[in-house]
């Protein structure tokens, strides 16, 4: 049996499937998802992982201060407990590196990937929004939006992010968007948004967001950015942030033209200031309005302080709320504005607790189906000879869809393996229609007469499948992308890898 080439065939594929999913026994440490620019793990030569790195090459940190890291728990109590000098080491499965102490490292972990398979929003948590342009762009308009998000998500420090065109069935055009551990409301106030920042005086604009007037934003750095103070206002705190800039010479031009028409006030303190202040807008909304130090009229300043606020019931709330909006605005003046304006079709968002209990789920539901479908088949033959090989046959199925999704990359969701299952149940409809074609009473054929015979009904039913599956690529704006796919994958592998195999298997057995 071994010896015949399409069960030499289906052990390939086994071998390549078991390749490309790469399980993982030893998890212990963190994976480094994502190092933030400018941060203080950045200065000391700690990089982001490439996008086409595999889940399992991500590079670990195994100890912190020369303390054992084997989970999350421990990474962030090595962090909370570390010794009172002004540098972390940390030790990682690469490198070495010695980090300058700060209350933000600018590293982004994750526990260690189990295998090379990507789980989709539904299966690990995070928000997922489908946008559509509110006017009709191009395709390359749609590519030079695509590249704007992925820049403004990557940063604002966002990790496993998934950007990707979608179409329907009428020719609109969507985009996709998935991150995995954000909030619904981060995504959408991040990504929803155009992100239109303006700083005029009166009505005239000084500078815009993104690198044509914008060369510097100060980020994770306490001496140029941060949190200047907190106070108490009614029942609750109000928190100011602050960061330097720095603009290029045609904005500090503009700066000087425009300030130099202005008068200087005197204020109750006795400071002197531009009696037309800096008001700051993001997507046409007034977020902050800053006082001109008269020594700054008319003078082209290349440097320039932002500040705002942040408002919350306590003083953690406020702070974090002026982190949030501090960590926006430097997001935006950094990439600039979306070149179009967008509409949020469908906003979902799925809490990582959820996310591992679905998973969990769906595992026992693909288990006990195929333990229903193998005491089906012997209750129907009565034969171990027969339901083994099917059951055999079944996981071998899985296993190489699964290891087609780990080779493209493929985030599987609860759509993909809805079609794991479709696709594993037609391939037990099509062996039980081999085993009955061997078993009819027809002795006048051939066992391979009635191989043939069966895989004509096979592959007949298979073109049905495929072309049926088709318009699903398309349909909801793509978010059945998934269940077509991997149900197309799936019975392609059963028709032309494991059913043949599973022929030869039978002829084999019934020959006995």
């Amino acid at each position: 049996m071994i010896k015949k080439w399409r069960v030499i065939l289906l052990l390939l594929f086994l071998i390549l499937s078991f390749i490309a999913i790469n399980p993982q026994f030893n998890k212990e440490g963190v994976a480094v998802r994502h190092i933030a620019q400018n941060s203080t793990a950045a200065f000391a030569g700690m990089q982001s992982p490439s996008s086409q790195l595999s889940a399992t090459a991500y590079e670990r940190i195994i100890k912190i201060d020369n303390k054992k890291i084997s989970s999350l728990n421990d990474y962030h109590e090595a962090l909370a407990s570390s010794s009172s000098n002004l540098s972390i080491k940390i030790e990682t499965d690469k490198n070495e590196y010695a980090l300058l102490k700060s209350e933000d490292l600018g590293i982004t972990v994750s526990e260690i990937a189990g295998s090379n398979l990507k789980k989709g929003l539904e299966l690990q948590g995070g928000s997922r929004v489908l946008l559509k342009p509110q006017d009709a762009i191009s395709e390359q308009q749609r590519d030079d939006l695509l590249a704007v998000m992925e820049q403004r998500l990557n940063t604002y420090g966002l990790s496993d992010i998934r950007i990707r065109k979608a179409d329907d069935l009428f020719g609109n055009k969507y985009v996709s968007v998935e991150v995995a551990g954000a909030s619904k409301q981060e995504v959408k106030d991040l990504i929803a948004s155009q992100g239109k920042f303006e700083a005029r005086i009166g009505e005239e604009v000084v500078f815009e967001g993104g690198e044509k007037d914008v060369t510097f934003v100060c980020r994770n750095d306490g001496s140029c950015s941060g949190i200047r103070q907190c106070t108490e206002q009614g029942s609750g705190y109000l928190c100011t942030f602050a960061f330097q800039i720095s603009l290029s010479e045609n904005a500090a031009k503009r700066h000087a033209q425009i300030t130099d028409k202005f008068d200087i006030n005197i204020s109750e303190e006795g400071r002197e200031y531009l009696d037309k202040p800096l008001d700051l807008y993001l997507d046409d909304i007034f977020v902050e309005s800053l006082q001109i130090s008269a020594d700054l009229k008319g003078v082209e300043a290349t440097n320039i302080e932002i500040s705002g606020p942040g408002i919350g019931n306590t003083q953690e709330e406020a702070t974090q709320q002026a982190i949030q909006q501090m960590n926006k605005l430097q997001t935006i003046l950094l990439t600039g504005s979306l070149p179009v304006k967008l509409d949020v079709i469908k906003l979902d968002s799925i809490s990582p607790v959820l996310g591992r209990a679905f998973l969990s789920n769906a595992i026992i539901v693909t288990l006990f189906a195929l333990l229903a479908v193998a005491i089906i088949i012997f209750l129907k033959y009565r034969k171990l000879k027969i339901s083994i090989p099917i059951l055999i046959t079944m996981l071998s199925e899985i296993i190489i869809t699964l290891g087609f999704a780990a080779f493209i990359k493929w985030n599987l969701d609860l759509a993909s393996i809805a079609g794991i299952i479709a696709a594993v149940g037609t391939g037990v409809n099509d062996q039980i229609v081999i085993v009955d074609e061997i078993l009819s009473g027809e002795q006048f054929y051939r066992w391979k007469e009635k191989i043939k015979k069966a895989f004509f009904v096979i592959i007949t039913a298979y073109a049905t499948l495929v072309a049926a599956m088709l318009p699903l690529f398309k349909a909801g704006a793509g978010l059945l992308t998934g269940f077509a796919l991997v149900t197309i994958v799936g019975v392609s592998i059963g028709v032309f890898v494991t059913r043949p195999a599973f022929a030869a298997i039978i002829e084999e057995v019934m020959e006995e």
